[in-house]
């Protein structure tokens, strides 16, 4: 049968397909619009599913926060070039919405065929990696940092005993470089407390391995070694522990005493509660 350049225009508005697929598939169906639409999404189908097994590591990362409530979430794709693509970045912001809406903490079937549906329509593999939900309390603030095209996302949770100096710009500009602050040092833990005994044992055993190893620690004494061993690791901590690491805006000074004079500054105990780092990929 015919088809109309019209009705090759339509169908491709709806599916996203080439003109040549458009057309074949109206002339497979007899001009069934429906049946034409429903053949193009098996082809996409298939074709993502050739795809599999292919790696996606490139992607963005979106952030909602609303309602004291924040939601971060990791959207995959083969390639950067399909995560500049409009839609997907459209797709990334509905799924947080939707997350965020209905309270989703991780990926769930809902999410995912909203995932398949638009690989079909691209043919490239995608998939829906992470949700994390971060909730804040009674005098807590919530506030996001997105480096960059997408690459990394974080959300930093802020306390205060007058949760009323989150109103003011400074408090909120101070916050936001804290939120910048982990996506550019990305610490392992808030505070050495947070820190497991499993991670310090195995630090401390490279650090002693690679003393003994090297040739200016041989021969000397046992408890000169054990203080070089502590320094070590508490110069270790003080890399991966967000509270001790050097502020982004200033490193003669650590994120605990920048956030003890800003205490000071605004007139209200401010703390660093908790954090969220995601970045492609990890």
């Amino acid at each position: 049968m015919a088809v109309s350049a019209a009705d090759v225009k339509m169908l491709r508005e709806r599916t996203g397909a080439g003109p040549m697929e458009c057309k074949k598939a109206l002339e497979e169906t007899s001009g069934d619009f429906a049946q034409a639409e429903k053949l193009l999404k098996e082809k996409g189908l298939a074709a993502v599913e050739k795809r599999a097994d292919r790696a996606t590591n490139e992607g963005k990362i979106f952030i909602k926060i609303k309602d004291n409530v924040a939601v971060l979430v990791e959207l995959a794709s083969e390639t950067d070039f399909v995560a500049r693509n409009p839609e997907f970045i459209a797709l990334g912001g509905t799924i947080a919405d939707l997350a965020l809406a209905k309270g989703y903490a991780e990926p769930n079937e809902e999410l995912s065929n909203m995932v398949t549906d638009l690989a079909t329509k691209i043919r490239e593999n995608m998939g829906l990696k992470r949700i994390k939900m971060v909730k804040a309390g009674a005098g807590e603030y919530l506030t996001q940092y997105i480096h960059g095209d997408g690459a990394i996302g974080v959300v930093v949770k802020m306390g205060s005993g007058k949760p009323e100096v989150f109103e003011k710009d400074e408090a909120k500009e101070f916050a936001f470089t804290l939120a910048l602050h982990v996506a550019a040092f990305n610490p392992l833990a808030l505070d050495k407390s947070q820190v497991s005994q499993a991670v310090l044992a195995e630090q401390e055993e490279i650090f002693r391995k690679q003393m003994e190893s090297d040739e200016k620690f041989a021969g000397k004494p046992a408890n000169v070694i054990d203080n070089i061993l502590k320094g070590k690791m508490a110069k270790y901590l003080s890399d991966i522990c967000l509270l001790e690491q050097g502020y982004v805006k200033d490193e003669k000074f650590t994120v605990s005493q920048v956030v003890e004079n800003m205490s000071k500054q605004l007139g209200a105990s401010l703390k660093i509660v908790d954090y969220v780092y995601f970045k492609v990929g990890e």
